[in-house]
């Protein structure tokens, strides 16, 4: 009795397995057969595209920098002595030359002090010459010579140091430039240290920027730059100055370009973008749609190829030189490369294409 049920789990056991194997043997082959030598681009239809065909050119490459303009020199004129100024004020944005009078200021009782001082010189060259006399006869000792010596010299030195003073009322400009505030007005007091007026020379203007460590290298003083001020303008100079020394925060050197300004119309403090050009590169000038990504990440653009069957598509990897108006200067591309830049997204490595030819330039 026990043998018949064991017999019947064994016979259904072998139904099912050919009932089943069979079967979905059959559903893997119908499921491999299509994928097996057969090349779905092929099958595919054409994806239609725009693309250019890029020569490469010579493009100079250049350092960009972020900066501000700076005024060539900026000086606070400031009081020696201490008076009343007596001389009517200069006002803000005059224009002054080198040596020009800004403050005045009152003597005061410095002439009393000079003639004095000039006395007491002249009675101190009598007692010098008359003890050298008696010290020559034997008459004085040395020491007293030497004493009336030391009393002349004393006295040069205070009519020196009133000379000086009096000197000092008149504060001059010390290079030919513009006012940036109005010079301190008639009647006011003015202590030694205190500013009479601020003089600034905006000719030539320099424009200071900062560049980094992995760039400065490139740099020496000498070469020729280009500063883009805020409101549009561009001025030409050269570098001027190159820094030894890094910021300690930054890490970063400071760069001075000198450019002429004559009319002194490029301000103090302007925000510029400088550029300096440096080695030339071989680039192709696309436009920012062209760019793309492959599946691992690489930036670069998809390019028109041709294959066994007509256009296909490939990617190219590039690297981007610089940014400009017009587009992208990229390098790392062959000499001649036509470049999709209408429907790049859309294909893949050795998909056919159907390609309209177009100057994307024309096409913006």
């Amino acid at each position: 009795m026990r043998l018949v049920p064991v017999l019947m789990a064994l016979a259904v056991c072998v139904g099912l397995w050919f009932w089943i194997v069979p079967a979905s043997g059959q559903q893997v082959a119908a499921v491999d057969a299509p994928a097996a030598g057969v090349d779905r681009n092929a099958q595919a239809p054409a994806v239609k595209v725009v693309a250019f065909a890029s020569q490469a050119e010579a493009v100079r490459n250049a350092i960009v920098l972020r900066g501000r303009t700076e005024a060539h020199r900026l000086v606070e004129v400031k009081a020696e002595t201490a008076g009343l100024v007596v001389s009517d004020p200069l006002r803000a944005g005059a224009h002054v030359t080198v040596g020009e009078v800004l403050c005045r200021l009152d003597s005061g009782s410095r002439e009393a002090q000079l003639a004095e001082m000039q006395a007491r010189l002249g009675q101190a060259e009598a007692d010098a010459e008359a003890a050298e006399t008696l010290a020559q006869r034997g008459l004085t000792a040395e020491n007293t010579a030497k004493a009336r010596r030391a009393a002349l010299e004393a006295a040069r030195a205070a009519v020196r140091v009133i000379q000086l003073d009096i000197e000092r009322l008149e504060l001059a400009a010390p290079f030919s430039g513009v006012l940036e505030t109005d010079s301190a007005e008639i009647g006011s007091l003015v202590r030694t240290g205190d500013v009479c007026a601020t003089i600034i020379s905006l000719d030539p203007i320099k424009v200071v920027g900062f560049v980094p460590e992995s760039e400065v290298d490139q740099l020496a003083p000498g070469m020729p730059a280009h500063a883009r001020l805020v409101g549009g303008r561009t001025i030409a100079g050269q570098v001027a100055f190159v820094s030894r020394s890094a910021d300690e925060t930054t890490r970063t050197f400071r760069v001075e370009v000198e450019a002429a300004n004559a009319d002194e119309s490029v301000r103090d403090g302007v925000t510029a973008e400088i550029l300096i050009p440096v080695a030339s590169d071989e680039a192709h000038l696309v436009p920012q749609s062209a760019l793309t990504l492959d599946d691992s990440g690489v930036l670069g653009v998809r390019a028109v190829v041709e294959g066994a069957e007509g256009p296909e598509a490939k990617f190219l990897g590039a690297e981007i030189l610089r940014e400009d108006q017009d587009g992208i200067w990229l390098t790392g591309l062959p000499a001649e490369t036509a470049v999709i830049y209408v429907g790049q997204e859309f294909v893949a490595d050795g998909r056919a294409l159907e390609v309209t030819w177009k100057d994307w330039k024309g096409a913006q």
